[in-house]
């Protein structure tokens, strides 16, 4: 494995490629570990943590917030909180936007 070693603010960190950290993670083989059909882009995407991984989801699975919103049992504006990161959700409904995401839980809890 190619990784390299940076120091910042004097702490030091190892920078491995993507690929590599994704099969450190579980990530890379799909059906041994449980994923429920997230590719690889979508995996640097949530890796990238540039936006919260229920939005990342939903637009990936091609989802408006009301639709999303809809099928869980949310009003809208709930969800947009929680989209915003300013809402933390309870585990139930952590649970419903999972399975209409079609996604383990743990990806949403990844920001």
């Amino acid at each position: 494995m190619k990784h390299d070693l940076l120091h910042i603010q004097g702490k030091p960190y190892v920078l491995v490629p993507l690929h590599e950290y994704r099969v450190m993670t579980g990530g890379e083989n799909a059906e041994q570990t449980g994923e429920k059909g997230l590719p690889g882009d979508i995996l640097d995407t949530l890796a990238a943590r540039q936006d919260t991984p229920l939005r990342i989801l939903r637009k990936d699975r091609g989802l408006t917030q009301q639709e999303l919103a809809d099928a869980v049992g949310l009003s809208r504006p709930y969800l947009t909180e929680m989209e915003k990161g300013r809402k933390p959700g309870s585990v139930k409904t952590l649970r419903a936007l999972a399975n209409a995401l079609s996604v383990d839980t743990r990806h949403l809890l990844a920001g």
